[in-house]
């Protein structure tokens, strides 16, 4: 054991397992480009009672999007020369078309493939095809932002890179990936497997947690590009010490891969090619996570101190924070306490240009904001203005003015009011996706169903938030997270009837319905 962090980092590694319950993870250190700890526990699959080991490979997800855009910059001299190609995935868009070097930067502007599931009716264990992406992508019409100018989250772009490598290349995603990326770094196990219902080494991933128990997540769906890879920890610490090895010579790929970016307006950007740009106790940090339902992982790298982690689950415990505390813990620093949150912030607001609806409420996190993917904790530094990694909050006379960097977006935030009305049942159609939803009320309690090609979905509960504003929680969804909470704001017209509603969450923002009659 090195004396990196000394006990500190020892005992952060030892509680994995007790604060990250579930069925089996494990956890690696890079420094200086050495393995300093590697660490297994628990079990790969609890029926065949095959326990985890640092050799077993799990789903890296969202992970792989690094190493597509490595492949890119590996095989493809000039990426700007693919822009050309775009418009070809796009057939029936008609704003302006992103560029490739805007798709690795998630600033595309499209509406992810993902959440779009959701409104074509897709059941969260249903079959998602090879070739049911492009269908979703050739439906497209418009973005909900101009390319360039914010961050969104979307796995469309990377689908998007991967299908223009493989025509620039004549070469399948897999082959390209292990000549560009896994055998120079040494990843002798890692491989594509698309099909997530064919997992490697009969590893099995978890839902549930300990406090109902744990059981199998069924996944059928086909992904490459944004994810895709599977890998172990031996994998994984290979490509971090690959990492070191390469630091100082500026052509290395993940030197490239990590440079910084901009938005179009030149504020800089905090991801780009696959790679997020943050800082943890004071480091400046590139990494990533991924997740599947049943499972989760997560690799940070701190260039200035060479030093690396790594933390896959089979379950859905929160890699991130396990990942945080071991750099925490490697550098010598205590993991934070969560802050005793105020008073006095509660409240639901509305979002003029997203139109998404912000709620600030005190819970066991401490203050959080709901308005992106999952909460937001934030501490309140007085009784104006409260603060996170991601997002600030300062209280204006007429709302709270959202400040969020890193998607650079900032707008004003409006107090809504009003009490909902009973007069949304019906049947719903959008021209933009070519999906339908169904709103019933079933004895004075709301449901809504989403229809498209994917099939009719479950119902899922709405509930009133304010004068023709209502919210559909999506809990569980064939990609993981589940994009969360969507926003429903209903249309009327002169006669006060009913017409039409706007339908978004953070991923797929903006998305009109017209009621048939």
């Amino acid at each position: 054991m090195t004396q990196l962090g000394g006990r500190t980092l020892e005992r952060a590694l030892d509680a994995l397992p007790t604060n990250f319950p579930g069925p089996g993870g494990a956890a690696g250190v890079v420094k200086d480009g050495v393995i300093i700890e590697a660490r297994a526990w628990g079990f790969a699959n609890l029926s065949t009672r095959a326990q985890m080991t640092q050799a077993t490979r799990l789903p890296l997800c969202s992970v792989s999007k690094q190493f597509t855009c490595g492949v890119m910059l590996d095989r493809i001299a000039d990426p700007s020369s693919l822009d050309q190609r775009v418009g070809s995935l796009l057939p029936a868009f008609t704003g302006p078309l992103p560029t490739v070097a805007q798709l690795c930067n998630n600033q595309s502007g499209l509406r992810d493939h993902w959440a779009l599931t959701v409104l074509d009716g897709a059941d969260a264990e249903g079959v998602f095809h090879p070739e049911d992406a492009s269908r979703i992508m050739d439906k497209m019409k418009t973005g909900h932002f101009k390319p360039g100018m914010q961050y969104s989250y979307c796995n469309t772009n990377f689908r998007m890179i991967a299908e223009l490598l493989e025509e620039a290349t004549s070469q399948p995603m897999g082959a390209l990936y292990h000549t560009s990326m896994f055998s120079p770094a040494g990843m002798e196990t890692a491989t594509l497997t698309a099909d997530t219902s064919n997992s490697v080494d009969g590893v099995a991933g978890y839902e549930g947690s300990a406090a109902t128990g744990y059981f199998t997540a069924v996944n059928r769906i086909y992904w490459y590009g944004d994810a895709g890879i599977s890998a172990s920890l031996a994998d994984m610490l290979a490509w971090e010490c690959h990492i070191d090895r390469t630091r100082d010579d500026a052509d290395a790929l993940y030197q490239r891969l990590a440079a910084p970016q901009r938005f179009a307006d030149g504020t800089p950007a905090a991801y780009g090619n696959g790679l997020a740009h943050t800082v943890i106790g004071g480091r400046q940090v590139t990494g990533h996570g991924g997740a599947l339902r049943g499972f989760r992982v997560q690799r940070f790298h701190a260039a200035q101190e060479r030093l690396s982690v790594v933390v896959m689950f089979n379950h859905e415990g929160s890699a991130h924070d396990a990942a945080t505390n071991l750099i925490l813990a490697a550098c010598g620093l205590e993991v934070p306490q969560t802050p005793i949150p105020a008073k006095g912030w509660n409240g639901t607001w509305l979002e003029h240009d997203s139109e998404l609806l912000l709620r600030v409420e005190a819970d066991a996190l401490g203050l959080s904001a709901h308005f992106a993917v999952g909460p937001d904790v934030l501490v309140a530094e007085d009784d104006r203005v409260a603060r996170s990694a991601k997002m600030t909050l300062t209280r204006a006379n007429e709302g709270l003015w959202i400040d969020r960097p890193l998607d650079n977006l900032r707008g004003m935030a409006l107090p809504i009011s009003g009490t909902a009305t009973q007069d949304i049942s019906g049947h719903y159609t959008s021209d933009e996706t070519e999906s339908d939803l169904q709103i019933i009320n079933a004895g004075g309690a709301f449901f809504a169903g989403f229809g498209g090609f994917l099939g009719q979905s479950p119902m899922v509960s709405m509930d009133p938030v304010a004068e023709d504003t209502w919210i559909i929680a999506t809990r569980r969804s064939m990609d993981a997270p589940a994009p969360g909470d969507w926003t429903v704001r209903f249309r009327r017209g002169p006669n006060g009837k009913i017409t039409g509603a706007t339908v978004g969450c953070w991923l797929a923002r903006k998305i009109p319905y017209r009621k048939l009659a």
